[in-house]
């Protein structure tokens, strides 16, 4: 193992932390929209969003290449109208990892929308509190361990992909170069020391994500667990007296 080159590191991190970004705002819109619909209109955006995680990241990789080829129509304006260029660029990174990473944040954010009391929602709507105010300040106050756990592990599935990215960016030394991208680049060349290097790095970091993850679940479960039984010794006062 020689001198190693630390870009793929935070093209990773940088990667990671703006794909984390659209996936939080994204996830959460769309999550919004799927509760609020019914029947098949419902099933078919649940399908859709749900689509990148079960898809082989080639395949969403190579979907991506075609809507984003300067050879096609959306590519094509994009680079001539606006001046965007998504193919072999980091923001082809960005896209195809906001893309793969979205499932795992809209999931989280729906699920925990979903466990949200009603009667609370009710509650705000009878004292005449508007929808914007009760969705900042009330729902997703509410559906915050979720939807931190969601920003966490869309973060972490963000950093380790691989197929999506190769199709769309490609492999550029310090601009699109990933460490799972550096991983298969120097397993290639046979160097097994610094790629057991990058997998340790990569390994670390989503260990951390994890770790994280199950605090933050269970200071929030600790905080409903207390306030229960807040409740329930008042309630036994009241009986009592």
């Amino acid at each position: 193992m020689g001198q190693i080159d630390f870009s793929p590191l935070w093209v990773t991190l940088k990667t990671g932390i703006v794909a984390s970004v659209f996936s939080f705002f994204i996830g959460i819109a769309f999550a919004e929209l799927v509760i609020n619909t019914k029947g098949r209109v419902r099933a078919f955006w649940d399908g859709l969003l749900t689509l990148p995680m079960v898809l082989p990241p080639t395949v969403a990789g190579y979907i991506l290449l075609r809507i984003f080829s300067t050879r096609r129509p959306f590519g094509s304006f994009l680079n001539h109208s606006m001046g965007i260029q998504v193919v072999h660029t980091w923001l082809g990174c960005v896209v195809a990892a906001t893309i793969i990473a979205l499932p795992l944040m809209y999931r989280n954010a729906r699920a925990a929308f979903e466990q949200i009391d009603e009667n609370v929602i009710y509650a705000a709507r009878t004292l005449g509190i508007s929808e914007w105010k009760i969705f900042w300040r009330i729902r997703l106050p509410m559906a915050k361990p979720g939807i931190i756990s969601g920003v966490t592990l869309a973060f972490a599935r963000a950093i380790g992909e691989y197929g999506a990215t190769s199709m769309l960016a490609g492999n550029i030394a310090g601009k699109t170069s990933t460490i799972s991208q550096q991983i298969a680049m120097v397993v290639q060349s046979g160097d097994y020391a610094t790629a057991g290097f990058w997998c340790i790095v990569i390994i670390a970091i989503s260990f951390a994500c994890l770790v994280s993850i199950n605090m933050i679940c269970g200071k929030s479960k600790g905080i409903k667990r207390k306030r229960k039984n807040n409740v329930a010794h008042s309630k036994n006062k009241k009986t009592v007296g």
